[in-house]
């Protein structure tokens, strides 16, 4: 083989390997660094961007992608200690021309933290009207999607600023008083008993807890390698403080049942999607919601848990698009008749 063509297989060798290597070496060495890169990546290969609004001295951070439209603007709210990049899944089968926006909870990844703020549902159901107001959301009724804590926060949202939206979608809502004990609450009331608050299912700090906590939240079993469990794990544990301090706070009386509070309040057209095999909120809850609530469409998943968004998000997604749909048919029934 000529030698200047050997010489070029092995630049291009060379050129190839020092991606892979780095790549190697981020999933041994840096798990975490892999799991930023990929957020980032996932977003802006699905249109999705980043900005920051600012209510006096108090900062959000939130993704969006589409500009307000015809149709009604969507606004997503996150479960307890996740962000924004959780409804990456749910976003990519969703059309391109609709106006999302995805917000950082009050506390979480680029939304200010700070110990003097309330943290109740009720204190993060007014963080998340101030962000409203400061990126105009509200000029026009919008649909507002929560799950878990968000879905909690979603449902006190509508009870106590009506005018702001036009429908509502709720994935495995907290915030309810339930018949039948979950998986979640048992262990909670074990961990009270032998005194070990400080170990909640819901806040790893191992490898080991994080796949404990994985297969609580899924029906759907992944097979997660150990280096992406560490990665998720180091990701956590410099916020497990304040994850402690706000799961204690949504868990106070206070704030306990807010949205079973709060329900007969909801007048918007309601969506209520559930996984039938939730072990972290039972899914009765689901019934409790469909008797207070006058306009309320039910959808219980079968062979899916209390990450929804996570285990059946193609489904999801249409199930928002066909509830919208649904009510963009009756509104046009109503002023044509």
């Amino acid at each position: 083989m000529d030698l200047d063509v050997l010489n070029m297989f092995v630049i291009a060798g060379g050129t190839l390997a020092i991606p892979i290597l780095a790549f190697v070496a981020s999933f041994l060495l840096w798990p975490s660094a892999l799991i930023r890169i990929y957020y980032w990546y996932w977003r802006r290969a699905l249109g999705m961007q980043v900005r920051y609004a600012n209510y006096d001295d108090y900062q959000f951070c939130y993704s969006y992608r589409g500009r307000p439209g015809y149709r009604p603007s969507i606004l997503m709210l996150h479960g307890f200690s996740a962000h924004k990049d959780m409804w990456l899944s749910i976003v990519k089968f969703l059309p391109k021309n609709l106006h999302l926006v995805c917000v950082d909870m009050p506390g979480h990844e680029g939304t200010t933290r700070s110990d003097l703020d309330d943290y109740s549902i009720s204190g993060q159901a007014k963080r998340i009207h101030q962000f409203v107001e400061c990126i105009k959301l509200n000029r026009r009724p919008f649909h507002l999607v929560g799950t878990s804590m968000g879905g909690n926060v979603a449902g006190v949202y509508a009870a106590q600023y009506p005018e702001d939206i036009c429908s509502l979608t709720l994935i495995c809502p907290a915030g309810l008083p339930s018949t039948t004990d979950s998986k979640f609450v048992k262990q909670l009331r074990e961990l009270q008993e032998s005194k070990c608050i400080d170990r909640i299912p819901l806040i790893p700090s191992t490898p080991e807890e994080m796949a404990d906590m994985l297969k609580l939240c899924s029906y759907v079993r992944f097979k997660v390698p150990q280096q992406i469990l560490q990665g998720l794990v180091d990701v956590r544990i410099p916020h497990n403080e304040f994850y402690r301090k706000l799961f204690l706070e949504i868990v106070d009386e206070k704030s306990r049942h807010s949205l079973h509070e709060n329900m007969s309040k909801i007048k918007a057209p309601t969506q209520v999607i559930w996984g039938k095999q939730d072990q972290v909120l039972d899914v009765s809850g689901a019934s409790v919601l469909a008797s207070a609530i006058p306009d309320c469409h039910v959808y219980i998943l079968e062979n899916c848990g209390h990450s929804v968004v996570v285990e059946r998000p193609r489904k999801t997604a249409n199930l928002i698009l066909e509830f919208l749909a649904l009510l963009h048919s009756i509104d046009n029934n109503k002023k044509q008749a």
